[in-house]
């Protein structure tokens, strides 16, 4: 074998490096071979941290007598969905058109320019309840390649043509940009919009939920349970904001983040949270833990921090913002600054990939390192059933507590927990992919940044500091690694960036990060170098008034969807890039007084009245940004002398605002005026404190109220408006 996979920065890639598979990247020399050959191409795609990859790749990849097939009939490409989503995006496309359903390992066929003719998601080494085995999935396309090629064909065509269709969807969806805009009582001139159609879009969106709510468990729907996370964002955002449907908003997001955090998606050991739960009680998790799952969680429980009416919630979301940013840190965070993509469902033990290995437990093997005087009690307050784990082929049982702890019952678990903590980690540990993906990363230096807000506001300066310096270690690693002038790449590894070039979702969410350190710092070269990327973005991805995902597709893409693809506004496990790009826009706009970047935004939320009311799973990121856009933005600009002044001022406008409100800060010298405080800031701009400790502005659309300087004054103008 040729070993093409051994240089990937992809772990999954390099998993599979030693196959008897003679595989090859995603490439133009791929579908040349095949071209050369006169032979399909079968497409597996799946990622590092998947158990049926790994499943699959053991049975069928790892297989002497497979491999010869594959590589006497196919050329055979590994594709690693993490690193090319728009891959992913198109070869799902095509396999749920066929299937009815998608999952990973994916496993597509296509003609030698990239078109589909057959996919299927993971096949078995031997026939089982209807499925047929991987082998004669291979002979039945090696045969009809040979002997029916033109029927093989118009398959293909067929499919490129529905996919095609099914693109003027996506188009229909979010429309051009800069046109009318949602409503006209959205227009950019206009910051209070309440009462207009997209408020009652995104009322309705909430009732939606309501129907949808697990209320017994949380969540919406029944199994598998995945984080609903960018609902959640929606939900804390419309609650904080007010109005007739904010309290059942954020009753609904209180159930499911309290549910959450007792159950076993979430490590009561160390922190974190694993990819979802198979049943719909969150007891059972597939036990990948994914970087773009912990950090949109941890944002919304720094979120919730400030939020919860209950001190027992409040609690609660302190501990689970701390336990979850100190575990990014610890275990994800890469050498160089960045975070690594995953850790692994699977662990290897004893040559055996044993899915939660690492993580369950008997009662018996609690016992033996509890102290005994404690131990049933500590065991009392898990929901520790017999061997959960038997029914989904493991051993032992989670951890989880499946109700709310008192104050002393919590205090036991802490006090205890450590030694649990301790004897798992001389276990077998996950591998880890580490991988640096340019947009989780930025939204990991949002998510850092929000969550060292909010435990230095609760006093935790110590840990505080401690997260947000990894925070801005991750943004530096982020500008020097994988930016190169203008240009963003996807992925980088070893401290060195790949030549896979940036999505609007690395844009953006680069941006997001950027634009939240320096809304926590202050620092405004952070500021500066998020402007930048905003308007790169802009530059690259807006084609004729139309926004795309990529600024560079190839052409296999191009002909498996019968057509060049328009931006995805609809959210999956990560925000869509056009609902990301939004929200920095609109933040941008904030910042900079900038109207047409305001509605710039405004016209990539058009979709939202289509798919709020009906189906608010799918746009929860936008609808946030919707949100922010309906309660604002409001400016707020606070300038002084003395440092813990400002840290006041700051304080108390982030205890008392809404989803609108947008942050910019800056200390003077001592006796400063006039010219000498310089900003590059433009919401900075003529807000020079004039020599006084603190003062602070609130403004919209840059036309600001009368300055305050006291915190209860700076409340009273953010609560009164």
């Amino acid at each position: 074998m040729a070993g093409r996979l051994q240089g990937e920065a992809s772990a999954y890639l390099r998993q599979h490096a030693g196959n008897p598979v003679d595989w090859w990247p995603f490439g133009d020399e791929a579908f040349s071979e095949a071209r050369r050959r006169n032979v399909p191409v079968f497409i597996s795609v799946g990622y590092a941290a998947c158990h049926w990859c790994h499943v699959m790749a053991h049975e069928s990849f790892e297989d002497p007598v497979t491999a010869a097939y594959l590589n006497e009939n196919f050329v055979s490409i590994k594709v690693d969905r993490e690193e090319r989503p728009d891959v992913d995006a198109v070869y799902m496309a095509a396999t749920q058109a066929m299937t009815g359903q998608g999952g990973w390992p994916m496993s597509v066929f296509t003609l030698p320019d990239g078109r589909t003719f057959y996919a299927g998601t993971y096949f078995p080494p031997r026939p089982v309840q209807g499925m047929p085995s991987f082998r004669d999935v291979l002979e039945a396309v090696a045969s009809a390649w040979k002997d029916r090629p033109g029927e093989v064909r118009e398959s293909a065509a067929q499919l490129a043509a529905h996919l095609a269709s099914a693109q003027q969807g996506n188009r229909r969806l979010l429309g051009p940009v800069l046109d009318t805009g949602l409503d006209t009582d959205l227009d950019p001139g206009d910051a209070a919009a309440d009462g207009t159609a997209a408020q009652h879009v995104l009322s309705a969106a909430v009732e939606t939920l309501a129907g949808l709510e697990d209320r017994q468990l949380g969540g919406f729907g029944g199994a598998p349970k995945f984080p609903p996370s960018t609902v959640l964002r929606f939900l804390l955002a419309h609650a904080a904001a007010g109005g007739s449907t904010a309290a059942e908003a954020g009753a609904l997001a209180d159930r499911t983040l309290g549910a959450m955090a007792r159950s076993a998606l979430y490590d009561q050991l160390e922190g974190g949270f694993a990819r979802y739960t198979v049943d719909r009680r969150w007891a059972v998790p597939h036990f990948e833990k994914m970087l773009y799952d912990n950090v949109q969680l941890l944002s919304l429980y720094a979120q919730w921090a400030r939020t919860a009416l209950g001190e027992g919630d409040r609690r609660l979301a302190l501990r689970v913002t701390r336990e979850t940013a100190d575990w990014m840190i610890r275990r994800l965070r890469v050498e160089e600054g960045g975070f690594a993509s995953s850790l692994d469902a699977d662990t290897l033990i004893q040559g055996h990939r044993v899915e939660g290995g690492t993580y369950v437990w008997t009662p018996e093997q609690m016992r033996e390192v509890l102290d005994p005087e404690h131990a049933d009690a500590v065991l009392g307050l898990l929901d520790l059933e017999s061997g959960n784990m038997a029914a989904h082929g493991g051993t032992g049982s989670t951890l989880h507590f499946g109700r709310v702890l008192s104050a002393a019952e919590e205090e036991l678990w802490l006090r205890h927990r450590p030694s649990l903590a301790a004897a798992r980690n001389l276990r077998p540990q996950p591998e880890r992919d580490d991988k640096v993906v340019a947009g989780w990363n930025g939204l990991a230096v949002a998510a850092l940044a929000s969550a060292a807000v909010v435990l230095s506001d609760a006093g935790e300066a110590g840990e505080a500091g401690r997260i947000l310096r990894a925070a801005g270690d991750a943004a530096s690693y982020l500008l020097r690694v994988h930016r190169t002038g203008p240009t963003l790449r996807r992925v980088s590894h070893d401290g060195r960036a790949r030549g896979i070039e940036g999505l609007l979702e690395d844009y953006a969410g680069v941006a997001e990060g950027l634009f939240t350190l320096y809304a926590a710092t202050g620092d405004e070269h952070w500021y500066t170098e998020a402007e930048s990327l905003v308007l790169a973005a802009e530059n690259r991805f807006l084609t004729a008034g139309w926004l795309q995902d990529t600024a560079v597709r190839p052409n296999e893409l191009v002909n498996a969807q019968g057509t060049q693809a328009a931006a995805d506004p609809l959210d999956g496990p990560t925000p869509s890039g056009a609902a990301l790009f939004a929200g920095v826009l609109l933040t941008y706009s904030a910042y900079s007084g900038s109207l047409r970047h305001r509605a710039l935004a405004q016209s990539l939320l058009k979709h939202v009245e289509v798919v709020g009311a009906q189906a608010p799973q799918a746009a929860g990121w936008a609808m946030s940004v919707l949100q922010f856009l309906l309660d604002g933005p409001r400016e707020l600009a606070v300038a002084g002398t003395d440092a813990a002044a400002v840290a006041e001022l700051l304080r108390a406008a982030r205890d008392a605002g809404g989803p609108g409100l947008v942050i910019a800060s800056r200390i003077a010298a001592p006796g400063s005026a006039g010219a000498v405080f310089e900003t590059r800031v433009p919401l900075l701009e003529e807000r020079d404190p004039g020599g006084a400790p603190a003062v602070a502005y609130l403004c919209r659309g840059m036309v600001c109220r009368r300055p305050v300087s006291s915190a209860a004054e700076l409340q009273a103008l953010i609560t009164g408006e």
